[in-house]
């Protein structure tokens, strides 16, 4: 029969709208959790309650879409701080400090998808895909500059990361384990 309709795409403005809503959810997820009330999003991100239960209808809505734009940010991440470092190492460390921003964000996302098992495996193994790859070019770059020595991969290094970063206790300090980490990656 005829083509299939194609959806309009969102105007400009909207895009940035929702990128700055995404932006603001992350920031507060990183800093009280997923379960953080829907009205401290809206206040960090400047609207009303209403503007974020009309993008995201649902709680876990909101967090798979602050973890898909994470999980981007990350991967679009890594080429950039490559071009701006002159140090690989440097850039590294950036790039894995954004990750950490991100793990905290994931550790919730499960529960905030409740049963949907399935789903959440469907968005892990799209994370690997997107970041692997980048962790690897970081990684391969500050190796072969003779900054770090290492026998890990660039998947073994976001394990790594990603088991110093489980942890609920305030006096737990994951950012401090990951820099004592990559401190020990230098040559």
């Amino acid at each position: 029969m005829g083509e299939e309709p194609v959806a309009p795409r969102p105007r400009a403005d909207a895009q940035r709208n929702a990128s700055a809503l995404l932006g603001a959810a992350a920031r507060v997820f990183v800093r009280a959790g997923v379960e953080a009330p829907v009205r401290d999003v809206a206040a960090e991100a400047g609207v009303g309650v209403a503007t974020i239960y009309r993008h995201f209808p649902t709680r876990a809505d909101l967090v798979v879409a602050v973890y898909r734009h994470q999980v981007d940010a990350c991967a679009e991440a890594g080429p950039r701080l490559l071009a701006e470092e002159a140090d690989p190492y440097e850039a590294l460390v950036r790039w894995i400090d954004l990750f950490v921003d991100f793990l905290v964000t994931k550790h919730g996302l499960a529960a905030a998808m409740h049963s949907d098992a399935a789903g959440f495996e469907t968005l892990h193994a799209w994370f690997l895909d997107r970041l692997v790859p980048v962790c690897t070019e970081l990684l391969d770059a500050a190796v072969g500059a003779g900054e770090v020595r290492t026998e890990l991969d660039g998947l073994q290094l976001m394990w790594g990361v990603g088991n110093l970063c489980i942890g609920d206790d305030p006096r737990y300090d994951a950012r401090q384990l990951v820099a004592h980490l990559l401190a020990g990656m230098r040559t």
